[in-house]
């Protein structure tokens, strides 16, 4: 099995991310602001690590295409098309959240928090599937970055 680096590494990230957001979620039930706001921030920063990895990785080296049987293709698609959306939902939320817990606008943070852990470990569970469909499961199909795309080369 050829397990490639920069996805793996990008994944640990955003699982990384998930693990802070469980733990933080947990000391601030047990009224632990300092901890939670350091893990959070920690969860924040594993976060934006996966996304400069992913971002340098789609642009410069490229998707990886699906490469599992056909007939399942239409159904890792939707899944992947349902990911995608969670995952921006889930980022703008977070960033909404972090902003309102920093700027002690506790009220719409207690509000949104929960909500933005919930959708950011469907995040992390669905990311970690497509992983798998991608580079475990199946054998990966075709890469082509997006500066090969726009350039046609």
């Amino acid at each position: 099995m050829n397990v490639p680096f920069l996805p793996t590494l990008s994944t640990f990230f955003i699982v990384l991310s998930a693990i802070f957001v469980a733990i933080g979620w947990k000391l601030i039930r047990n009224k632990k602001i300092d901890a939670h706001k350091k893990m959070m921030m920690a969860a924040a920063v594993s976060a934006i690590l996966f996304f400069i990895i992913y971002a340098s990785r789609t642009i410069f080296i490229g998707n990886t295409a699906f490469g599992g049987p056909d007939n399942l293709k239409v159904y890792y698609t939707i899944f992947l098309v349902f990911h995608i959306i969670l995952s921006t939902t889930g980022a703008i939320i977070g960033i909404l959240t972090i902003r309102w817990g920093l700027k002690d606008r506790l009220e719409k943070h207690r509000k949104i928090g929960p909500v933005t852990a919930i959708v950011w470990f469907f995040t992390a569970i669905t990311g970690i599937a497509v992983y798998l469909l991608l580079y475990i499961i199946y054998e990966g199909g075709e890469t082509t970055s997006l500066i090969k795309a726009i350039l046609g080369t």
